[in-house]
């Protein structure tokens, strides 16, 4: 018996190993699920009647910030976030590749009652896009802010503000729709732009130099050409 686990177990350990090494090979890495969900959310809210002035917005935004799942306890115990990516427009119309953000913050939150929130962030002027890019953006206070469509045909009080930095557009699951944005902070996840593009990426060479590529981002830049 003893010479056969002796044989047996080694064996075992071996194919275990084999398939703990096969599957990352296999699976999504986080960073593509992130882009994929950022597609469907765009695709979603683009296409939906009930954000009538989405599309006519984004024809004029520098650059789009999507989070497909702003959750609470994302960042920590109290507080929401979510991870989601950053395109921005060349002058010639096109969208570059995504960068990686996060929004999150202890001073916002999702209406009580909600589970979770798909949110669009249009940014509208280039003193704004630089402020993001430097990780120096929070929602109201360094960049003035406005709400758009939160779903359900319903307004935001503020988005007769044409001026405005930034305009979002919201989708909640729960309860109550809407999200309140005031106060959050846009940060870089540089950590997750090596991962997806190769070390010395920068979201500045990613958005605006446009010096980095990954194909498997292109469904989701394609979304945002049809619009």
């Amino acid at each position: 018996m003893r010479r056969i686990l002796a044989f047996v177990f080694p064996a075992l350990l071996v194919a275990t190993m084999c398939l703990i090494e096969a599957r990352p090979a296999a699976a999504l890495s986080y960073e593509q699920e992130v882009v994929d969900k950022a597609r469907i959310t765009a695709s979603k809210l683009l296409s939906d009647p009930n954000y009538g002035s989405l599309p006519s917005k984004l024809k004029d935004a520098k650059a789009i910030v999507i989070i497909p799942s702003l959750i609470k306890g994302a960042f920590f115990f109290g507080a929401q976030g979510g991870t989601g990516v950053m395109l921005a427009k060349s002058a010639q119309g096109s969208w570059s590749y995504p960068a990686f953000y996060t929004v999150g913050g202890g001073s916002f939150g999702l209406q009580i009652g909600a589970k979770s929130a798909e949110v669009i962030l249009l940014i509208m002027s280039d003193g704004a896009l630089q402020a993001v890019l430097k990780n120096q953006v929070k929602l109201g206070a360094d960049a003035s802010f406005a709400m758009g469509e939160i779903g359900a045909g319903v307004e935001g009080s503020t988005t007769t503000n044409v001026n405005a930095d930034i305009i979002a557009f919201s989708a909640s699951e729960g309860l109550f729709a809407g999200v309140s944005l005031e106060g959050a902070v846009i940060n870089g996840r540089n950590d997750l732009n090596e991962a997806y593009y190769g070390k010395g990426v920068t979201a500045q060479g990613i958005v605006v130099d446009q010096k980095f590529s990954n194909a498997a981002a292109d469904p989701l830049r394609q979304v945002l050409m049809a619009h």
